[in-house]
Protein backbone atom coordinates (compact mmCIF):
# COMPACT_ATOMS: atom_id res chain seq x y z
CA UNK A 1 0.00 0.00 0.00
CA UNK A 2 2.73 2.43 0.87
CA UNK A 3 4.54 1.53 -2.33
CA UNK A 4 1.48 2.31 -4.47
CA UNK A 5 1.06 5.74 -2.89
CA UNK A 6 4.68 6.63 -3.47
CA UNK A 7 4.48 5.70 -7.13
CA UNK A 8 1.32 7.88 -7.54
CA UNK A 9 2.97 10.90 -5.88
CA UNK A 10 6.09 10.54 -8.01
CA UNK A 11 3.98 10.37 -11.19
CA UNK A 12 2.10 13.57 -10.26
CA UNK A 13 5.33 15.36 -9.50
CA UNK A 14 6.78 14.49 -12.89
CA UNK A 15 3.59 15.65 -14.65
CA UNK A 16 3.60 19.02 -12.97
CA UNK A 17 7.24 19.63 -13.76
CA UNK A 18 6.71 18.75 -17.44
CA UNK A 19 3.65 21.17 -17.96
CA UNK A 20 4.16 24.92 -18.66
CA UNK A 21 3.93 27.48 -15.85
CA UNK A 22 0.34 28.36 -14.98
CA UNK A 23 -0.92 31.27 -13.00
CA UNK A 24 -1.43 30.80 -9.33
CA UNK A 25 -5.25 31.86 -9.57
CA UNK A 26 -7.61 30.71 -12.25
CA UNK A 27 -9.46 33.58 -14.08
CA UNK A 28 -13.14 34.05 -13.12
CA UNK A 29 -15.69 34.13 -15.98
CA UNK A 30 -16.60 37.81 -16.98
CA UNK A 31 -20.27 38.92 -16.81
CA UNK A 32 -21.87 40.23 -20.00
CA UNK A 33 -22.12 44.12 -20.32
CA UNK A 34 -25.80 45.19 -20.66
CA UNK A 35 -26.86 47.29 -23.67
CA UNK A 36 -28.00 50.91 -23.32
CA UNK A 37 -31.74 51.27 -22.77
CA UNK A 38 -33.87 52.12 -25.80
CA UNK A 39 -35.46 55.64 -25.93
CA UNK A 40 -39.00 55.68 -24.65
CA UNK A 41 -41.71 58.31 -24.89
CA UNK A 42 -42.44 60.14 -21.61
CA UNK A 43 -45.44 58.94 -19.71
CA UNK A 44 -48.32 61.45 -19.81
CA UNK A 45 -51.09 61.67 -17.26
CA UNK A 46 -54.04 63.45 -18.78
CA UNK A 47 -51.97 65.60 -21.20
CA UNK A 48 -52.09 63.48 -24.33
CA UNK A 49 -53.91 64.11 -27.58
CA UNK A 50 -57.26 65.89 -27.32
CA UNK A 51 -60.26 63.92 -28.50
CA UNK A 52 -63.55 65.81 -28.93
CA UNK A 53 -66.02 64.70 -26.28
CA UNK A 54 -63.41 62.61 -24.40
CA UNK A 55 -60.65 64.99 -23.37
CA UNK A 56 -56.95 64.23 -23.07
CA UNK A 57 -55.61 60.63 -22.88
CA UNK A 58 -52.16 59.11 -22.33
CA UNK A 59 -50.51 57.66 -25.47
CA UNK A 60 -50.38 53.86 -25.87
CA UNK A 61 -47.19 52.02 -24.76
CA UNK A 62 -44.79 50.75 -27.53
CA UNK A 63 -45.41 47.22 -28.79
CA UNK A 64 -41.95 45.74 -27.93
CA UNK A 65 -39.30 46.75 -25.43
CA UNK A 66 -35.80 45.43 -24.96
CA UNK A 67 -35.54 42.70 -22.29
CA UNK A 68 -32.86 43.28 -19.67
CA UNK A 69 -29.75 41.13 -20.12
CA UNK A 70 -28.88 41.07 -16.45
CA UNK A 71 -29.65 37.81 -14.79
CA UNK A 72 -30.81 39.58 -11.65
CA UNK A 73 -33.41 41.68 -13.54
CA UNK A 74 -34.67 38.73 -15.54
CA UNK A 75 -35.20 36.68 -12.41
CA UNK A 76 -37.22 39.42 -10.60
CA UNK A 77 -40.89 39.53 -11.63
CA UNK A 78 -42.08 43.05 -12.62
CA UNK A 79 -45.54 44.33 -11.74
CA UNK A 80 -47.40 46.22 -14.53
CA UNK A 81 -47.44 50.03 -14.24
CA UNK A 82 -50.78 51.48 -13.14
CA UNK A 83 -52.87 52.86 -16.01
CA UNK A 84 -53.40 56.62 -16.20
CA UNK A 85 -56.88 57.69 -15.07
CA UNK A 86 -59.17 58.27 -18.01
CA UNK A 87 -61.57 61.24 -17.86
CA UNK A 88 -65.24 60.49 -18.07
CA UNK A 89 -66.60 60.79 -21.55
CA UNK A 90 -69.04 63.64 -22.14
CA UNK A 91 -72.58 62.54 -22.86
CA UNK A 92 -73.37 62.54 -26.50
CA UNK A 93 -75.69 65.28 -27.69
CA UNK A 94 -78.72 63.78 -29.35
CA UNK A 95 -80.77 66.04 -31.56
CA UNK A 96 -84.25 64.58 -31.88
CA UNK A 97 -86.30 64.87 -34.97
CA UNK A 98 -88.80 67.73 -35.13
CA UNK A 99 -91.73 66.95 -32.87
CA UNK A 100 -90.10 63.90 -31.27
CA UNK A 101 -88.25 63.35 -28.03
CA UNK A 102 -88.63 66.90 -26.58
CA UNK A 103 -91.37 67.94 -24.21
CA UNK A 104 -93.00 71.33 -24.74
CA UNK A 105 -91.76 74.05 -22.33
CA UNK A 106 -94.59 75.88 -20.60
CA UNK A 107 -94.48 79.71 -20.58
CA UNK A 108 -95.75 81.42 -17.44
CA UNK A 109 -96.88 85.05 -17.50
CA UNK A 110 -97.25 86.97 -14.24
CA UNK A 111 -99.35 90.12 -14.09
CA UNK A 112 -97.51 92.85 -12.17
CA UNK A 113 -99.37 95.91 -10.95
CA UNK A 114 -96.41 97.88 -9.62
CA UNK A 115 -96.55 101.69 -9.69
CA UNK A 116 -93.59 104.11 -9.51
CA UNK A 117 -94.18 107.49 -7.88
CA UNK A 118 -91.30 110.02 -7.96
CA UNK A 119 -91.85 112.68 -5.30
CA UNK A 120 -90.24 116.09 -4.72
CA UNK A 121 -90.58 117.77 -1.32
CA UNK A 122 -89.87 121.50 -0.81
CA UNK A 123 -89.99 123.76 2.19
CA UNK A 124 -91.67 127.16 2.41
CA UNK A 125 -88.73 128.87 0.69
CA UNK A 126 -88.69 126.51 -2.27
CA UNK A 127 -85.63 124.54 -1.17
CA UNK A 128 -85.48 120.77 -1.51
CA UNK A 129 -86.14 118.84 1.72
CA UNK A 130 -83.80 115.89 2.25
CA UNK A 131 -83.44 113.28 4.97
CA UNK A 132 -86.97 111.87 4.81
CA UNK A 133 -87.63 108.16 5.37
CA UNK A 134 -90.20 105.73 4.04
CA UNK A 135 -92.24 106.09 7.24
CA UNK A 136 -92.74 109.80 6.46
CA UNK A 137 -94.72 109.11 3.28
CA UNK A 138 -98.27 107.89 2.82
CA UNK A 139 -99.73 107.07 -0.58
CA UNK A 140 -103.43 106.96 -1.43
CA UNK A 141 -104.76 105.59 -4.71
CA UNK A 142 -108.35 106.59 -5.46
CA UNK A 143 -108.73 107.46 -1.78
CA UNK A 144 -107.48 104.08 -0.49
CA UNK A 145 -104.25 103.81 1.48
CA UNK A 146 -101.63 101.57 -0.14
CA UNK A 147 -98.44 100.51 1.71
CA UNK A 148 -95.08 101.55 0.30
CA UNK A 149 -93.05 98.59 -0.97
CA UNK A 150 -90.08 100.42 -2.50
CA UNK A 151 -88.30 103.52 -1.22
CA UNK A 152 -85.02 104.91 -2.49
CA UNK A 153 -83.20 108.22 -2.66
CA UNK A 154 -80.63 107.10 -5.22
CA UNK A 155 -79.77 109.45 -8.06
CA UNK A 156 -80.98 108.24 -11.44
CA UNK A 157 -79.53 109.18 -14.85
CA UNK A 158 -81.69 111.47 -16.95
CA UNK A 159 -82.97 111.05 -20.47
CA UNK A 160 -84.04 114.64 -21.08
CA UNK A 161 -85.65 116.04 -24.22
CA UNK A 162 -85.36 119.81 -24.61
CA UNK A 163 -88.31 121.48 -26.36
CA UNK A 164 -87.53 125.08 -27.37
CA UNK A 165 -90.22 127.51 -28.51
CA UNK A 166 -89.19 129.39 -31.66
CA UNK A 167 -92.49 131.29 -31.92
CA UNK A 168 -91.43 133.71 -29.20
CA UNK A 169 -91.03 137.40 -29.89
CA UNK A 170 -87.61 138.49 -31.11
CA UNK A 171 -86.54 140.10 -27.82
CA UNK A 172 -87.49 137.04 -25.73
CA UNK A 173 -85.99 134.71 -28.32
CA UNK A 174 -82.65 136.52 -28.06
CA UNK A 175 -82.55 135.87 -24.29
CA UNK A 176 -83.31 132.19 -24.81
CA UNK A 177 -80.58 131.92 -27.46
CA UNK A 178 -78.02 133.45 -25.12
CA UNK A 179 -78.95 131.01 -22.34
CA UNK A 180 -78.60 127.80 -24.36
CA UNK A 181 -74.85 127.68 -23.69
CA UNK A 182 -75.60 126.81 -20.05
CA UNK A 183 -77.63 123.69 -20.85
CA UNK A 184 -74.65 121.34 -21.02
CA UNK A 185 -73.27 122.56 -17.69
CA UNK A 186 -76.50 121.54 -15.95
CA UNK A 187 -76.20 117.89 -17.05
CA UNK A 188 -74.10 115.03 -15.68
CA UNK A 189 -71.77 112.83 -17.77
CA UNK A 190 -74.16 109.87 -17.53
CA UNK A 191 -77.16 111.90 -18.78
CA UNK A 192 -78.36 112.02 -22.37
CA UNK A 193 -80.27 114.73 -24.19
CA UNK A 194 -82.29 115.33 -27.35
CA UNK A 195 -83.29 118.68 -28.87
CA UNK A 196 -86.68 119.63 -30.37
CA UNK A 197 -87.98 122.99 -31.54
CA UNK A 198 -91.41 124.14 -32.70
CA UNK A 199 -93.13 127.10 -34.26
CA UNK A 200 -95.51 125.87 -36.94
CA UNK A 201 -94.85 122.18 -36.36
CA UNK A 202 -92.26 120.25 -34.36
CA UNK A 203 -88.72 119.57 -35.55
CA UNK A 204 -86.20 117.12 -34.10
CA UNK A 205 -82.62 118.37 -34.33
CA UNK A 206 -80.93 115.36 -32.77
CA UNK A 207 -81.93 112.14 -31.11
CA UNK A 208 -80.53 111.26 -27.70
CA UNK A 209 -76.81 111.88 -27.44
CA UNK A 210 -74.27 112.10 -24.62
CA UNK A 211 -74.84 115.12 -22.41
CA UNK A 212 -71.13 115.98 -22.26
CA UNK A 213 -70.34 115.22 -25.88
CA UNK A 214 -69.53 117.73 -28.60
CA UNK A 215 -72.74 117.09 -30.49
CA UNK A 216 -75.13 118.68 -27.99
CA UNK A 217 -73.67 122.24 -27.93
CA UNK A 218 -73.31 122.18 -31.71
CA UNK A 219 -76.98 121.25 -32.14
CA UNK A 220 -78.12 123.88 -29.63
CA UNK A 221 -76.21 126.50 -31.62
CA UNK A 222 -78.01 125.44 -34.79
CA UNK A 223 -81.40 125.48 -33.05
CA UNK A 224 -81.27 129.22 -32.39
CA UNK A 225 -83.89 131.32 -34.18
CA UNK A 226 -84.83 134.98 -34.57
CA UNK A 227 -88.37 134.56 -33.22
CA UNK A 228 -91.75 135.59 -34.58
CA UNK A 229 -93.10 139.08 -33.90
CA UNK A 230 -96.79 139.73 -33.61
CA UNK A 231 -98.44 141.04 -36.76
CA UNK A 232 -100.48 144.24 -36.76
CA UNK A 233 -103.97 143.89 -38.25
CA UNK A 234 -104.65 146.20 -41.21
CA UNK A 235 -108.25 146.37 -42.42
CA UNK A 236 -108.02 149.25 -44.91
CA UNK A 237 -105.56 151.15 -47.05
CA UNK A 238 -102.91 149.89 -49.47
CA UNK A 239 -101.51 147.45 -46.91
CA UNK A 240 -104.83 145.87 -46.16
CA UNK A 241 -105.53 142.27 -46.94
CA UNK A 242 -107.78 143.28 -49.81
CA UNK A 243 -105.99 146.02 -51.73
CA UNK A 244 -107.49 145.19 -55.14
CA UNK A 245 -111.21 145.78 -55.43
CA UNK A 246 -113.79 145.52 -58.15
CA UNK A 247 -117.14 147.26 -57.89
CA UNK A 248 -116.49 147.81 -54.19
CA UNK A 249 -115.84 144.15 -53.49
CA UNK A 250 -112.58 142.37 -53.02
CA UNK A 251 -111.31 140.44 -56.00
CA UNK A 252 -110.40 137.56 -53.73
CA UNK A 253 -113.58 136.53 -51.89
CA UNK A 254 -111.52 135.00 -49.09
CA UNK A 255 -110.24 138.49 -48.23
CA UNK A 256 -113.64 140.17 -48.42
CA UNK A 257 -114.05 142.66 -45.52
CA UNK A 258 -116.05 141.14 -42.73
CA UNK A 259 -114.42 137.75 -43.15
CA UNK A 260 -110.82 136.87 -42.37
CA UNK A 261 -109.58 140.39 -43.13
CA UNK A 262 -112.20 142.13 -41.01
CA UNK A 263 -113.57 145.61 -41.61
CA UNK A 264 -113.73 148.98 -39.93
CA UNK A 265 -116.30 147.81 -37.41
CA UNK A 266 -115.02 144.30 -36.79
CA UNK A 267 -111.34 143.51 -36.33
CA UNK A 268 -110.10 139.96 -36.94
CA UNK A 269 -106.58 139.56 -35.57
CA UNK A 270 -104.04 137.53 -37.53
CA UNK A 271 -103.84 133.96 -36.31
CA UNK A 272 -100.74 132.85 -34.46
CA UNK A 273 -99.42 129.32 -34.68
CA UNK A 274 -97.91 127.72 -31.56
CA UNK A 275 -97.87 123.92 -31.87
CA UNK A 276 -96.81 123.18 -28.30
CA UNK A 277 -98.87 119.98 -27.99
CA UNK A 278 -97.37 118.45 -31.11
CA UNK A 279 -93.83 119.28 -29.96
CA UNK A 280 -94.30 117.66 -26.54
CA UNK A 281 -95.86 114.60 -28.16
CA UNK A 282 -92.93 114.24 -30.57
CA UNK A 283 -90.46 114.38 -27.70
CA UNK A 284 -92.52 111.88 -25.68
CA UNK A 285 -92.53 109.37 -28.52
CA UNK A 286 -88.75 109.54 -28.63
CA UNK A 287 -88.52 109.09 -24.84
CA UNK A 288 -90.63 105.94 -24.79
CA UNK A 289 -87.76 103.92 -26.31
CA UNK A 290 -85.32 104.87 -23.52
CA UNK A 291 -84.50 102.26 -20.82
CA UNK A 292 -86.74 102.03 -17.76
CA UNK A 293 -83.84 102.56 -15.34
CA UNK A 294 -83.50 106.14 -16.62
CA UNK A 295 -85.79 109.01 -15.66
CA UNK A 296 -87.70 110.30 -18.66
CA UNK A 297 -87.94 114.09 -18.62
CA UNK A 298 -89.21 116.71 -21.07
CA UNK A 299 -87.86 120.21 -20.49
CA UNK A 300 -89.87 122.98 -22.21
CA UNK A 301 -88.65 126.55 -22.67
CA UNK A 302 -91.70 128.50 -23.85
CA UNK A 303 -94.33 131.09 -23.03
CA UNK A 304 -96.94 128.31 -22.94
CA UNK A 305 -99.10 129.48 -25.85
CA UNK A 306 -100.91 126.78 -27.80
CA UNK A 307 -102.73 127.06 -31.10
CA UNK A 308 -102.77 124.96 -34.24
CA UNK A 309 -101.64 121.57 -32.90
CA UNK A 310 -103.21 118.39 -34.22
CA UNK A 311 -103.03 116.71 -30.79
CA UNK A 312 -105.09 117.96 -27.90
CA UNK A 313 -103.69 118.71 -24.47
CA UNK A 314 -105.75 115.93 -22.87
CA UNK A 315 -104.46 113.33 -25.32
CA UNK A 316 -100.83 114.33 -24.79
CA UNK A 317 -101.16 114.30 -20.99
CA UNK A 318 -102.61 110.79 -21.10
CA UNK A 319 -99.71 109.63 -23.24
CA UNK A 320 -97.24 111.14 -20.77
CA UNK A 321 -98.91 109.58 -17.73
CA UNK A 322 -99.10 106.17 -19.38
CA UNK A 323 -95.38 106.14 -20.24
CA UNK A 324 -94.08 107.67 -16.96
CA UNK A 325 -92.75 110.91 -18.48
CA UNK A 326 -92.36 114.04 -16.38
CA UNK A 327 -92.58 117.56 -17.83
CA UNK A 328 -90.56 120.47 -16.42
CA UNK A 329 -90.73 123.94 -17.89
CA UNK A 330 -89.23 127.40 -17.75
CA UNK A 331 -91.84 130.03 -18.60
CA UNK A 332 -90.48 133.07 -20.45
CA UNK A 333 -91.96 136.15 -22.03
CA UNK A 334 -95.37 137.39 -20.92
CA UNK A 335 -96.08 134.24 -18.95
CA UNK A 336 -93.09 134.96 -16.68
CA UNK A 337 -94.37 138.33 -15.50
CA UNK A 338 -95.60 138.52 -11.94
CA UNK A 339 -99.38 138.27 -11.84
CA UNK A 340 -99.77 138.07 -15.61
CA UNK A 341 -98.51 134.48 -15.62
CA UNK A 342 -101.49 133.45 -13.49
CA UNK A 343 -104.01 135.50 -15.45
CA UNK A 344 -102.82 133.92 -18.70
CA UNK A 345 -103.96 130.54 -17.39
CA UNK A 346 -107.57 131.64 -17.79
CA UNK A 347 -108.82 130.59 -21.19
CA UNK A 348 -111.45 132.66 -22.95
CA UNK A 349 -113.70 130.76 -25.36
CA UNK A 350 -112.83 130.94 -29.07
CA UNK A 351 -109.41 132.36 -28.31
CA UNK A 352 -105.89 130.99 -28.18
CA UNK A 353 -104.58 129.27 -25.05
CA UNK A 354 -102.13 131.75 -23.50
CA UNK A 355 -100.38 129.38 -21.08
CA UNK A 356 -100.87 125.63 -20.67
CA UNK A 357 -97.46 124.73 -19.23
CA UNK A 358 -98.89 124.45 -15.72
CA UNK A 359 -101.25 121.72 -16.91
CA UNK A 360 -98.41 119.53 -18.10
CA UNK A 361 -96.21 120.04 -15.04
CA UNK A 362 -99.02 119.48 -12.53
CA UNK A 363 -100.37 116.36 -14.25
CA UNK A 364 -96.98 114.64 -14.56
CA UNK A 365 -95.34 115.65 -11.26
CA UNK A 366 -92.94 118.22 -12.71
CA UNK A 367 -92.26 121.82 -11.80
CA UNK A 368 -92.64 125.20 -13.48
CA UNK A 369 -90.15 128.03 -13.13
CA UNK A 370 -90.73 131.55 -14.44
CA UNK A 371 -87.74 133.62 -15.54
CA UNK A 372 -87.52 136.86 -17.52
CA UNK A 373 -83.79 137.51 -17.87
CA UNK A 374 -80.97 135.53 -19.44
CA UNK A 375 -79.27 134.95 -16.11
CA UNK A 376 -82.44 133.57 -14.57
CA UNK A 377 -83.07 131.23 -17.49
CA UNK A 378 -79.52 129.88 -17.21
CA UNK A 379 -79.95 129.21 -13.49
CA UNK A 380 -83.27 127.47 -14.08
CA UNK A 381 -81.53 124.77 -16.17
CA UNK A 382 -79.35 123.68 -13.24
CA UNK A 383 -82.17 124.13 -10.73
CA UNK A 384 -84.69 121.96 -12.55
CA UNK A 385 -82.27 119.22 -13.58
CA UNK A 386 -81.11 118.92 -9.97
CA UNK A 387 -84.72 118.68 -8.87
CA UNK A 388 -85.49 116.03 -11.48
CA UNK A 389 -82.50 113.96 -10.40
CA UNK A 390 -82.82 114.18 -6.60
CA UNK A 391 -86.36 112.92 -6.08
CA UNK A 392 -87.69 110.36 -3.64
CA UNK A 393 -88.62 107.21 -5.52
CA UNK A 394 -91.66 105.44 -4.04
CA UNK A 395 -93.27 102.25 -5.27
CA UNK A 396 -96.38 100.30 -4.33
CA UNK A 397 -98.61 97.50 -5.55
CA UNK A 398 -101.96 98.78 -6.78
CA UNK A 399 -105.08 97.19 -5.36
CA UNK A 400 -106.84 97.67 -8.70
CA UNK A 401 -107.18 94.91 -11.25
CA UNK A 402 -104.47 94.73 -13.88
CA UNK A 403 -107.19 94.60 -16.53
CA UNK A 404 -108.69 97.91 -15.42
CA UNK A 405 -107.23 100.61 -17.68
CA UNK A 406 -109.15 103.53 -16.21
CA UNK A 407 -107.46 106.59 -14.77
CA UNK A 408 -106.26 106.24 -11.16
CA UNK A 409 -105.72 109.22 -8.86
CA UNK A 410 -102.66 109.41 -6.62
CA UNK A 411 -102.34 111.46 -3.44
CA UNK A 412 -98.96 111.55 -1.67
CA UNK A 413 -98.75 112.99 1.83
CA UNK A 414 -95.68 113.73 3.95
CA UNK A 415 -95.60 113.74 7.73
CA UNK A 416 -93.84 117.10 7.93
CA UNK A 417 -95.31 120.57 8.57
CA UNK A 418 -95.13 123.41 6.05
CA UNK A 419 -93.83 121.42 3.11
CA UNK A 420 -94.91 121.24 -0.52
CA UNK A 421 -95.28 117.78 -2.04
CA UNK A 422 -94.87 117.55 -5.83
CA UNK A 423 -95.98 114.27 -7.42
CA UNK A 424 -98.02 113.19 -10.38
CA UNK A 425 -101.77 113.51 -9.89
CA UNK A 426 -102.51 110.09 -11.33
CA UNK A 427 -101.72 107.66 -14.09
CA UNK A 428 -103.13 105.32 -16.69
CA UNK A 429 -101.95 101.70 -16.34
CA UNK A 430 -99.77 100.54 -19.20
CA UNK A 431 -99.48 97.11 -20.78
CA UNK A 432 -95.71 97.32 -20.04
CA UNK A 433 -96.53 97.04 -16.32
CA UNK A 434 -98.47 93.77 -16.75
Amino acid sequence: MKCALSVLALTSLLTLSASPAMPARAQEPQSAVPDAPLPQAPKLTGNGPITPGVGTTAPAAPASTAAPTSSSSSDTPQSPAPAAPQPAAAPAVVTPAPGEGVEAVATFSINVNYVDVPVTVKDGKGNLVSGLHAEDFRIFEDGTYVPTHVFTVDSFPLSIAFVIDQSLTSDVMAKVNDSLGAVQGALAPYDEAAVFTYSNGAKEWTTFTGAQGKRLPAVLALAKAIGTDMQVPTNSGPFAGCNIRKNGDCVDPNLQPGRSAGNSSFMNLPKEIHTLNDAILSAAKELVARPKERRRVIYVVSDGKEYGSKATTKEVIRYLQTNKITVYATAVGDSARWGEGYVSRIHLPFTMYDNILFKYTAATGGDLDSERGTNGIEKSYAKITEEARARYQLGYMSHKSVYDDRYRKIDVRVNRPNVEVIAKQGYYPSSQDK
